[in-house]
C-alpha cells in the first residue's frame, strides 16, 4: 500500500532514518499516554502505538526513559528540529512534507490512508504550518508572526509543525528569530527546515548546530523515469528522456514530459551554441534568453497576482456604494502599494527561478561536449542534441568545452549573488563566444 514516503524518489537512506524517527515519535506520544490520562495508560487507538514502539524496541530503536541518542530511550530517533539538505530536484520539500505526514499519522507510520496524513499532504492540518517563500527573501516579522503561532498547543494532540522550504533564504535578522525558537521549542513543536546544503551561506552555523541533518542526494535518472510512469501514466520512452534531460529533477522532468511549451523552452536554450556567431550575436542571445525567461514568469504569475488584487479591492470595499466606501479605498492605498511589492518580488524570483532552469539546461550541453571530448564512459544528459555537442567536442576540446560549462556556473553563481540577470547573461555570452 502507498505510504506517504512513496513520492520521496531514490532516497531510500533518507526515508529509513524518517520511517524510525516517526515511530520514535510515536513511541513518545505513548510513553506520555499514561501521564496524560492519570496513569489510566493508553487505550483504543493507542493500541496500534504500543505496538509500533514495541517493534522498534527489539531492534534498539526506542528502550528505556527520555530523549537522547538513537537507540536510547522512547524518541530516541525523533528531535525537535531537522533539516533536509540536497540539490534542486533532490525532494527536500517532499521528504519534509512526508515526514511531517508521518508524524501527524494516527499509527505513527505515515500510512497515507487517514486523516492525519490525507490533511498534511494537502496542506490542509491545522497544526502543520508551510512557510514557501515567494520572493527573494524570508522576513523577520514573517518569522516572528510563524514562531509565535508554532507556540501554541497542537489542536489535534499530536505534532505542530513548522516546514520552512529554502530556508537559505532567511534573513539575518529573521534566521535569528528562528534560531531563539529551536533553542527553546515547546514540547509538542517540530521545526523541518529544507536548505541547498549546511553550508553557512545556506544555513547559520548555530541554527545547524541545533538540528539533525538529512542529507538527501540527486535521484537516478531511473527511479525518475519509474515514477513518472507509475504515478504519471507517462509513456516508458518519453519518461526515460524526460527524466534523463531534467538531470534528477522530479518537478522539471515531469513539465518537459507533459508541457510542450516546456519542451519549446528547453530546444531553444539548447539552440544558443549554434547562434554565437560573433559579438552582435551574442548579445543578441543574452537578450533572447532574458526575455524568454521574463516572459514564462509573467505567465507564470499573473492569475495569481490578480486574483489576489481582485481579493484584496474586494476586502477593502471596491465596488461599494456606501457613504464611506470612497473614503476606504483611498485609505487602502498603502496595502495596495504593499501588495504590489510583494508581487513584485514574486515576479523576481520567478524570473529568476526560469533563467536557472535554462542556465542548468545549458550547462547539460556543454557537459556534454566535456564528456564526448574526453570519450568518458557516460550517458549524454541531452541526447537530442548529442550530435551537436559531439561537433563541439571535436572544434573545442575538452579544455574549451570546460571552460564554457564554468562560465555557465558561474553565471548562474553571480545571478545568485544579485548581479543583474542581463549583465551575467551578456557576460556569460561573450564567453561562450570566446571560448
Amino acid at each position: 500500500m502507498t505510504d506517504v514516503f512513496a513520492d520521496l524518489v531514490g532516497q531510500d537512506e533518507a526515508v529509513a532514518t524518517l520511517r524510525r524517527a516517526a515511530a520514535s515519535a510515536a513511541a513518545l506520544l505513548r510513553a506520555a499516554a499514561p501521564v496524560a490520562a492519570g496513569g489510566a495508560g493508553p487505550t483504543g487507538g493507542d493500541d496500534a502505538l504500543d505496538a509500533l514502539a514495541e517493534e522498534f524496541d527489539e531492534t534498539g530503536v526506542a528502550t528505556g526513559q527520555g530523549l537522547g541518542p538513537e537507540g536510547a530511550g522512547p524518541g530516541a530517533g525523533m528531535t525537535h528540529a531537522w533539516i533536509f539538505t540536497g540539490p534542486p530536484g533532490s525532494g527536500r520539500s517532499v521528504a519534509a512534507r512526508a515526514f511531517a505526514a508521518a508524524l501527524q499519522c494516527v499509527h505513527g507510520t505515515g500510512c497515507g490512508r487517514c486523516p492525519g496524513c490525507h490533511t498534511t499532504l494537502a496542506g490542509t492540518h491545522a497544526d502543520v504550518r508551510l512557510v514557501v517563500p515567494e520572493g527573494l527573501s524570508i522576513g523577520v516579522s514573517e518569522m516572528r508572526a510563524l514562531v509565535l503561532r508554532a507556540a501554541s498547543t497542537p489542536s489535534g494532540g499530536r505534532w505542530q509543525i513548522v516546514i520552512i522550504e529554502d530556508a537559505d533564504r532567511l534573513t539575518e535578522a529573521a534566521g535569528n528569530a528562528l534560531l531563539k525558537a529551536i533553542e527553546e521549542p515547546p514540547p509538542r513543536t517540530v521545526f523541518l527546515l529544507c536548505a541547498p546544503s549546511t553550508h553557512p551561506d545556506d544555513i547559520s552555523v548555530t541554527i545547524r548546530s541545533r538540528c539533525r541533518v538529512v542529507p538527501l542526494r540527486q535521484p537516478p535518472a531511473g527511479a525518475v523515469a519509474e515514477v513518472l510512469v507509475r504515478r504519471d501514466g507517462i509513456a516508458p520512452d518519453v519518461a526515460e528522456w524526460a527524466a534523463a534531460a531534467a538531470q534528477g529533477h522530479v518537478g522539471r522532468a515531469r513539465r518537459l514530459a507533459r508541457d510542450p511549451e516546456a519542451r519549446q523552452r528547453r530546444d531553444a536554450v539548447l539552440a544558443v551554441p549554434r547562434r554565437l556567431t560573433g559579438v552582435g550575436a551574442a548579445f543578441d542571445a543574452a537578450s533572447a534568453l532574458i526575455e524568454a525567461a521574463e516572459a514564462e514568469a509573467a505567465a507564470a504569475v499573473a492569475e495569481i497576482d490578480e486574483a489576489e488584487k481582485a481579493a484584496l479591492q474586494t476586502a477593502l470595499g471596491a465596488g461599494g456604494t456606501g457613504r464611506g466606501a470612497a473614503g476606504a479605498m483611498r485609505g487602502a492605498a498603502g496595502q495596495l502599494k504593499d501588495l504590489e511589492k510583494r508581487q513584485k518580488s514574486r515576479a523576481t524570483r520567478a524570473q529568476r527561478d526560469a533563467l536557472d532552469r535554462a542556465l542548468v539546461d545549458l550547462a547539460g550541453f556543454y557537459r556534454d561536449a566535456l564528456t564526448m571530448a574526453l570519450r568518458a564512459p557516460v550517458a549524454p544528459v541531452h541526447t537530442d542534441t548529442a550530435a551537436l555537442a559531439g561537433a563541439g567536442a571535436q572544434k573545442w576540446d575538452a579544455e574549451g568545452a570546460l571552460r564554457r560549462l564554468e562560465a555557465v556556473l558561474e553565471c548562474r553563481a553571480a545571478i545568485e549573488a544579485n548581479v543583474k540577470p542581463r549583465i551575467a547573461v551578456e557576460a556569460m555570452m561573450l564567453a561562450l563566444w570566446r571560448g
